[in-house]
This record gives structure tokens, C-alpha cells and sequence, in this order.
């Protein structure tokens, strides 16, 4: 895991940006095609915004996964992610996609999984583009997160840190909104993916960040399993780095 903090010059998500499209650019190359994942929330805005910018990347052969959403969210709700990634990328595109996999978690979430499940086995990730929680979690893994299961996506319970950030952030206009459940891609499937560009500004990720990249690897942190992942660089800003030893800024 490599982990790099932002100068005035060139931001985090401008940067992860950058790399990601040379990684997308490369699996393109190597195989005539690349699949990759998207998160979505705020700390993905400047990332996606330049991603969208690669006029001259070959999207038309790029298939498109999703991290995670919220159950029983219709896709007109503000904080629907599958809305989300159609305002702030699929639309911003300068050519369709190869495919997109979005999860429609409306109805029979064991079911939807099963699909998706059937669908991304054959469709081995070139490059994740991930975030990080307040408090740890990777998508909607929130701790104690599942390191074991090997399905690629499952059902989870979201804690009270993960929905009253999302409140936080302006999803919803009150606590009791925001869904008690949601499917995520597992961790085990997001450590699958040949390269992960994980994107956290914000002071307020400081906390988590310092456990995820110095702390143990545990369950209770569960972005601390980056560690074990042989090409993983999160890409910071000072604020977010700000309690991490001096060595690593």
C-alpha cells in the first residue's frame, strides 16, 4: 500500500484521477478492455469529475461496476448512488460505456446479489476506485466488517457512524431517513481488484485513515485491510493526513 498526500499544485482526486486513467488506459491495452468500480459520496466529487475528463480514453470498452446503495432507496431519492453516478458520470461521459452493472436494491436484495454475483465472476477488475468512511469502512463494510465470506456482493446492516455521516454530508434530512441496510461489494472482492485507487480528503477521515494505514489490520478498522494489498495507493490531503506519522507526508 503506498499512500500519497496532495501539495497545493495538484489535488487528491485530481491526482487519483490521473493514475486511475493510465491504469484504465493500460488494462485497454493489455486486453482490449477494462472493468473497473465505482464509489460514489463526497469525497468521490473531484475524482469523478476529472475521470469524466479523459476525452481520449476508449469508454466504450470500459464496463462499469457499482460499490454499493442504499435498500429501498428508489432511484429518484436524492442520495440514490445510482442517480448519483449518472449525474456525475455517466452523463459527463464523452462516449458510452462497453456495460454498466449498477445495483438496484428496490426489491429481493438476496436475489439481487445472485445477479450481480453471476455477472462480475466473469468479469475480473482492472481497477477499483474506492473511498474510505469516518469510521473505516470500505463501501458499506462497516466494522466489524466480514474479511472470510467470498461472495463478490452481500447484504449488510450500516451502524450508526456510517449513517449519521451520510446524514453529515446532506444525503438525508434527519437521521431516521437514512436506510438501516444496503448491498455492498464484499471485502474480499474489492481486495480481488488488480488496482485500487482509494481517494479520502477531509479532516474529518483523519481518525480512520491513521488506523487504516498504521493500525493493525482488523475488522474493526476495515479499510486497514488495504495494507495487505499489493497495489493499493490512497491518495490524501494534508487535512486527512494530518495524524499520520511525519514520515509518511
Amino acid at each position: 500500500m503506498k499512500v500519497l498526500v496532495s501539495d497545493n499544485k495538484v489535488h487528491n482526486g485530481q491526482r487519483a484521477a490521473l493514475d486511475g486513467e493510465e491504469l484504465i488506459r493500460r488494462a485497454i491495452s493489455e486486453r482490449g478492455e477494462a472493468n473497473i468500480v465505482l464509489a460514489t459520496g463526497a469525497s468521490q466529487f473531484e475524482m469523478l469529475a476529472e475521470l469524466t475528463h479523459a476525452n481520449d480514453l476508449d469508454w466504450h470498452r470500459v464496463t462499469v461496476f457499482h460499490l454499493d446503495e442504499y435498500a429501498g432507496l428508489p432511484i429518484t431519492h436524492p442520495a440514490s448512488f445510482r442517480l448519483y453516478l449518472w449525474q456525475r458520470f455517466m452523463s459527463a461521459l464523452p462516449l458510452p460505456l462497453k456495460e454498466r452493472y449498477f445495483i438496484n436494491a428496490e426489491g429481493d436484495l438476496e436475489a439481487e446479489c445472485a445477479r450481480l454475483n453471476a455477472i462480475i465472476k466473469n468479469h475480473p477488475i482492472d481497477v477499483a476506485f474506492i473511498g474510505i468512511g469516518e469510521n473505516g469502512h470500505l463501501a458499506f463494510n462497516d466494522p466489524p466488517a466480514d474479511f472470510q465470506t467470498n461472495e463478490p456482493y452481500i447484504v449488510v446492516k450500516l451502524d450508526e457512524a456510517c449513517r449519521r455521516q451520510q446524514m453529515g454530508e446532506g444525503w438525508f434530512k434527519k437521521f431516521e431517513d437514512v436506510p438501516t441496510q444496503a448491498i455492498s461489494m464484499s471485502i474480499k472482492q474489492i481486495m480481488k481488484s488488480k488496482h485500487i485507487v482509494c481517494t479520502v480528503p477531509d479532516e474529518r477521515k483523519a481518525k480512520a485513515v491513521k488506523g487504516a494505514v498504521e493500525g493493525p489490520v482488523t475488522p474493526m478498522v476495515p479499510a486497514s485491510i488495504l495494507q495487505r494489498h499489493e497495489d493499493a495507493t490512497i491518495y490524501l490531503d494534508p487535512p486527512a493526513a494530518s495524524l499520520l506519522k511525519q514520515s509518511m507526508q
